[in-house]
């Protein structure tokens, strides 16, 4: 018992064992006071989005008063410990190789506005919505793969933010919230070529007309900011002729969330201004057509109790 007084008491005597207890004793306070007012955030604070940002904010400050408070206290023996962190920091950066790109994956990501936290991205073939992004990962809930278009398939995945120096980062928000998708309608030959033009026309228009205005003047920012051209975003009507049909593709632009669902909708509505046709216009389906086949010369020969085949 005396000795590990004794040696309690050397250990006190220590200033830097001293400076040690103190940054010690001040981080877990920082980290207390900043925990408190995290919990207490969804008191004040009821919309969703924001509460996330400000739990982030507090999050990051917290580090740095960490940071600089622990540079307070060692400030005086910083100059003695240099070449020792010097030494330490290079194995250190070797080992942890992988954490430091993602750290400053983080600050990349940051400053770079990548993506953020709600936006639709595609990091390395994985489709899905940012929840999450930590000092050393981003967190995605997962669209696609086994469920088809846009929709969750329940799986939460979580990518270092390294990634970004690696492979492209497709963003589906950013700086222009749309997509531009297509239809193709077959029509038989034949049709009403002016109705069918018609009809595609009025029923883009009123289902995916809304997004329209919008794109444009999303697009002109995008103009603006960019190297880019004026592309037209309003609904396109085209044709063409193949061997079994003539085939019209309906162009448009459309929120990226609602892709599906307005596709859908404006299925419905086609198939609908068709019928309304009367026959006018109609769908068109695979046909074959048989060329030509060598002619057969069937007898039946009785005393060869069989078939001869000539």
């Amino acid at each position: 018992m005396s000795d590990f007084l004794q040696y309690l008491q050397t250990f006190a005597n220590q200033p830097f064992a001293i400076k040690l207890v103190e940054v010690l004793v001040g981080l877990f306070v920082i980290g207390l006071i900043f925990r408190i007012i995290r919990a207490s955030l969804p008191n004040y604070i009821r919309n969703t989005d924001t509460r996330y940002r400000v739990r982030k904010t507090l999050a990051f400050v917290s580090y740095i008063l960490m940071l600089i408070f622990t540079a307070s206290v060692f400030s005086e023996s910083l100059g003695q410990l240099s070449i020792v962190f010097g030494v330490a920091g290079a194995g250190v950066a070797f080992a942890l190789q992988e954490v430091i790109a993602s750290f400053a994956g983080w600050v990349a990501i940051s400053i770079g506005q990548f993506y953020k936290p709600g936006d639709r991205v595609q990091l390395g073939g994985i489709t899905g919505d940012v929840i999450d992004i930590s000092l050393l990962r981003t967190t995605l809930m997962e669209c696609g793969n086994w469920v088809k278009a846009d929709l969750y398939n329940g799986r939460i995945v979580r990518i270092a933010n390294s990634f970004v120096f690696k492979e492209p980062v497709f963003n589906y928000k950013a700086d222009f919230p749309f997509l531009w998708d297509e239809i193709i309608i077959p029509v038989k030959y034949g049709c009403d070529r002016t109705l069918t033009e018609a009809i595609l026309k009025q029923a883009v228009q009123d289902i995916m007309g809304e997004y329209t205005r919008h794109a444009e003047r999303t697009w002109e920012k995008m103009v603006d900011k960019y190297l880019i051209e004026n592309a037209q975003v309003e609904p396109a009507v085209t044709l063409i002729a193949n061997d079994n049909w003539m085939e019209y593709t309906v162009r448009y632009v459309v929120d990226y969330k609602q892709r599906r669902v307005k596709k859908h909708l404006l299925f419905q509505r086609i198939l609908d201004d068709i019928e309304n046709t009367e026959g006018k216009v109609a769908l068109a389906s695979a046909t074959f057509e048989l060329a030509g086949a060598p002619a057969l010369d069937v007898s039946i020969d009785g005393r060869q109790n069989g078939l001869n085949l000539r």
